[in-house]
């Protein structure tokens, strides 16, 4: 066999596509101005063939990644609107070179707007059931009652009502509900046990199950009697009723039926009962009055009889969920409640009315079960309500009050729910009136720290005038200065911060460090505490765009040392995020502080027991820190630095990795420099020698290995470069059925590795001691033993030999070391026909079985597919030759010798046929059997067994593959043009 001689430089001119250079770059202008790899630095490092491509593309995908996590960080959200406006045309960000990501709002017209603003009455309905029976599972899940609780007879009645319920829900058993006197008394039961408030913590959960069972009632009178309007006796329907009906559209009978309902109610002896039964069936009202609405003024006035505070709460709480099923009304019913709330809770909280238990802990417990109800009646007020001037006077703090004077007494849980739902240009305008109401309110229902937290959160959302946040901060300062505890500290700066960086107030800035420094330091900080302190920073590292500035800050690093946990793990992470986001970090004394916060990060999390997507980001930030530490010229330190990152952050093989691509890069860094002696190169290569052992991924080890071989090899070190492509085809053969990150490796990366090997002992010399083609027997072994490898694996393994083989045989190398000293195979064995044996003995040693791997291949597609692509591998590595057979050559012979004029005929006709196929008219036919003969007897044999091999391929894909399979097509004309003389010499054989 002999291999095809090429001639790379001519190949490359006659294939590349011609370069035409673009006025402008459709990718020049960016997001993101930061750039991974400078341009200095991406000079230095594109001398590296194979690897360091990767890893720049692996870091722009990080950077991709950093910068979506930074905008979503900033709150920045994108809408798409679906609906398509012919007027817009596609936005392509890369139509323009200064072209700007933008985000388009689609304005809708009036309709959508005032669909936005008149929901149907069903559809608000509906909305507020979701709201409601949400409502309940939190107050289910924050009163939760672990223990027992002994109330007499609750469980059997409230299980007695519900299978009242399952036997009345079908139309044959409504008709039991004509008569209120039988029906109502187990749910009369169960409303009772609401007039029941010994045990304060069970009370909400009772509240819940009580008002479910109440609710089913108020469901199923609301049918009957609706069936009733709408059907007759007999079953036939009648009238359907709209759903704005009026009292007038209800028959007699239905009526009736209704009137009787509330008598009965109304003949309830016990009060809470009778207010809850009749706000059970408040709709119903509607059978009667076309105005229902005006009896909510008269429940409003039967629960200012309610003596218990928690049981009246409650009530008005239900008051507030019966009443929204009404048709929209005047919310004034709700504004009573709130004022009639506020006359209970006072003397309680001034002290004058003891709770039960004579302490103050039931009268915080008391506050507390409260709440709920007060959020919800404030939201109830405020909802979809434009007059909200007009609710702040009838709530007694409008501007006939002396602009918030405070005159009307205020309850600090009640205000700070006020507060919660007012709009933020409200709390702006009367932001001083407020804070006084604030001051006035110190009691016990609340803390005053989140009140005055809540008006800063307010200020920020919409930020009021700058005389009014000097006024207001000032004030804030004034107050939050003489707290003592942290925890208080730290609510109300964190919602100030804000408005503090916005309107740069650097000296309020340092008021608020100092007093978290005095207040935090040289103590424990508690759990509570720790969020705020997170938030904190994370506003300071949001408005700081240079991480220096931050950590210029006033005892900024001293109160980042007193975190712990998951809250400082989530500062540090956002420290290396935003230090990583901005190019090459150059300053040593940033690089030893972000050092000392990736460590602990590092420590604070136990990387071994987290889940693979848990354990991603920290370790890429560190890993990216790492990577962008630049210590410019001082090499030495940059690699001493690389040695303590090692030694740190062990359990990060991503960082391990990233310690050998920044070694090997400072290796090829100070090849260029003329000032650096090989010794800092051996160093370079011994870190990395080193280092990538302890990589549990066995590919990577692989590539790392090749990669630090390549640099070695550019300084001449080739000695080194042997010994790394060994270690390198030693982790291959050392391979196990899982890698080390115990998931199955891929085929493919052990292919792409294998075939890294071959592309790099291109330029590697070949040691005569071990034989030129001892790596590659070691491949080839390693390929034909193991059990676990496929059939494609092994033969497109086979083929990269074959084909590095061809590479080797040729006159010029298509690619060299960039290094003098180190010289190519094509000038160390010129001229040795041994070195030529060698190679064309591995060759055959891979056709020997070529065959047989493919044919193993179980896959009828995948085994055309590879017998096509070994195909093509040997025909542009050997010289097909003329695919004549000994017969064939003595059939030429005897034409040529007896030539006559009847197989004269015949044989002229198949050689035109053919010469015209080709293109070709200007040979005569004695000229082309004489070149013919002439060729075929000077080596007769020549490339023989390559023929047969490639006809094999070739009729193992016909015989797999479809015959218009543009893969098989092409291969075969391929094949033909490299055997130019195969048809004629079979035209002339057949006959």
């Amino acid at each position: 066999m002999e291999f095809r001689a090429r001639d790379y430089s001519a190949e490359e001119a006659a294939y590349s596509l011609p370069r035409v250079r673009a006025d402008n770059h459709p990718l020049a202008t960016r997001s993101s101005s930061r750039q991974l790899f400078d341009h200095d630095h991406y000079r230095e490092g594109k001398t590296l063939l194979v690897f360091f491509d990767s890893v720049r593309y692996l870091d722009m995908l990080e950077e991709t990644a950093i910068a979506a996590s930074s905008f979503s960080s900033r709150g920045l959200t994108y809408s798409v609107d679906a609906k398509d406006h012919k007027n817009n045309d596609f936005f392509d960000p890369l139509r323009g070179p200064n072209a700007n990501v933008a985000v388009f709002e689609d304005v809708q017209d009036g309709q959508s707007t005032s669909t936005r603003g008149r929901l149907s009455n069903e559809t608000a309905l509906q909305l507020s059931m979701k709201e409601w029976a949400s409502f309940k599972r939190f107050l289910m899940q924050k009163f939760s009652v672990s223990k027992t609780v002994s109330i007499s007879s609750m469980s059997d009645v409230i299980v007695k009502s519900g299978k009242a319920y399952d036997k009345s829900s079908t139309s044959m058993h409504l008709e039991e509900l004509d008569d209120p006197q039988k029906f109502a008394e187990e749910d009369v039961k169960v409303a009772k046990l609401l007039m029941d408030t010994s045990v304060l913590q069970f009370y909400p959960a009772l509240f819940v199950l009580v008002t479910d069972v109440i609710d089913m009632l108020g469901d199923m009178v609301w049918e009957r009697i609706k069936r009733k309007a709408e059907y007759a006796e007999n079953g036939t329907k009648f009238c359907s009723l709209p759903d704005n009906f009026k009292a007038s559209d209800i028959c007699s009978d239905a009526k009736e039926t209704c009137y009787n309902w509330f008598c009965k109610i109304g003949s309830i002896r016990e009060l809470l009962p009778r207010i809850y039964l009749e706000l059970a069936i408040l709709p119903c009202w509607r059978f009667l009055h076309n105005q229902p609405q005006d009896c909510l003024q008269r429940l409003v006035m039967m629960m200012r009889g309610l003596a218990d505070p928690l049981a009246s709460a409650y009530c008005r709480l239900y008051m507030a969920h019966c009443a929204q099923k009404l048709q929209p009304c005047d919310r004034g019913y709700l504004i009573a409640c709130v004022n009639d709330i506020k006359i209970l809770l006072m003397p309680i909280v001034s002290g004058n009315v003891t709770t039960k238990g004579n302490s103050l802990e039931n009268g915080k417990l008391l506050m507390s079960l409260s709440e709920p109800m007060i959020e919800w009646i404030m939201k109830c007020i405020f909802k979809d309500s434009s007059q909200v001037e007009d609710i702040l006077v009838e709530l007694g703090l409008g501007r006939n009050q002396s602009k918030f004077s405070g005159t009307f007494p205020s309850i600090s849980i009640v205000l700070h729910h006020l507060l919660k739902e007012l709009p933020a240009e409200v709390v702006n305008s009367n932001a001083l009136e407020i804070m006084h109401l604030i001051e006035c309110s110190n009691d016990f229902s609340f803390d005053q720290c989140l009140n005055y937290r809540l008006i800063g959160f307010k200020m920020c959302e919409r930020r009021p005038q700058m005389d009014i946040v000097n006024a207001v901060v000032a004030k804030v300062f004034q107050v939050v200065t003489q707290y003592d505890g942290l925890d208080e500290y730290l609510k109300v700066m964190d919602a100030y911060l804000d408005i503090v960086l916005q309107c740069q107030l650097d000296n309020y800035l340092t008021m608020i460090l100092d007093g978290i420094s005095k207040r935090a330091c040289n103590r424990r900080i508690a759990e509570n505490e720790l969020g705020s302190l997170q938030s904190i920073f994370i506003k300071l590292l949001t408005y700081f765009n240079d991480l220096e500035d931050a950590f210029a800050l006033n005892h900024f690093v001293k109160i980042l040392d007193v975190m712990y946990g998951s809250s400082r793990n989530v500062v540090n992470t956002h420290i290396l995020n935003k230090a990583t986001r901005n190019g090459y970090i150059r300053d040593p004394t940033t690089i030893q502080l972000l050092f000392e916060i990736s460590q602990a990060l590092h420590d604070g999390i136990d990387f071994s027991n987290m889940k693979e997507d848990d354990k991603q980001q920290p370790a890429r930030l560190i890993s990216r820190f790492v990577q962008m530490v630049d210590y410019g010229a001082d090499m030495e330190h940059h690699l001493t630095f690389l040695v303590e990152c090692r030694g740190a952050f062990g359990s990060i093989n991503e960082l391990k990795e990233t310690l050998v691509h920044t070694s090997n890069y400072l290796a090829i860094k100070a090849m260029k420099d003329a000032n650096k002696i090989l010794n800092f190169v051996k160093c370079c290569i011994a870190f990395s020698e080193v280092t990538i052992p302890s990589i549990s991924a066995r590919i990577g080890q692989i590539n790392l290995y090749l990669e630090t071989a390549e640099v070695a090899l550019l300084g001449g070190l080739v000695s080194h470069s042997d010994g790394l492509i060994d270690s390198a085809i030693s982790c291959l053969q050392n391979f196990d059925l899982t890698d080390g990150s115990q998931v199955p490796f891929d085929m493919d990366g052990i292919l792409s590795s294998i075939r890294k090997i071959c592309s790099l002992l291109v330029m590697v010399p070949g040691n005569p001691e071990r034989g030129v083609t001892y790596i590659l027997r070691s491949i080839l072994s390693f390929v034909s033993s193991e059990s676990w490898i496929t059939p494609r694996l092994r033969i497109r393994t086979l083929c990269a030999i074959v084909s590095l083989s061809a590479t080797l045989s040729q006159n010029k190398l298509p690619y060299h070391a960039n290094n003098i000293e180190v010289l190519g195979n094509d000038l160390l064995f010129v001229g040795d026909p041994s070195y030529h044996q060698e190679l064309a003995s591995v060759s055959g040693s891979v056709l020997q079985n070529l065959i047989d791997v493919i044919q193993q291949e179980p896959s009828r597609a995948a085994r055309g597919s590879i017998a096509l692509e070994a195909c093509n591998c040997i025909v542009s590595s050997f010289k097909v030759g003329y695919m004549l057979l000994p017969t064939q050559l003595e059939l030429i012979k005897q034409i040529l010798q007896l030539l006559n004029l009847s197989n004269w005929e015949i044989f002229k006709e198949a050689i035109s046929s053919v010469w015209k196929a080709h293109g070709t008219h200007a040979w005569s036919l004695e000229s082309t059997m004489l070149i013919i003969l002439t060729i075929c007897e000077s080596n007769p044999l020549v490339n023989h067994e390559i023929a047969q091999i490639c006809s094999k391929l070739v009729e193992i894909a016909k015989s797999c593959l479809n015959a218009n399979d543009k893969y098989l097509q092409s291969t075969v004309n391929f094949l033909d043009k490299q055997s130019t003389f195969w048809r004629a010499t079979a035209v002339i054989t057949s006959q």
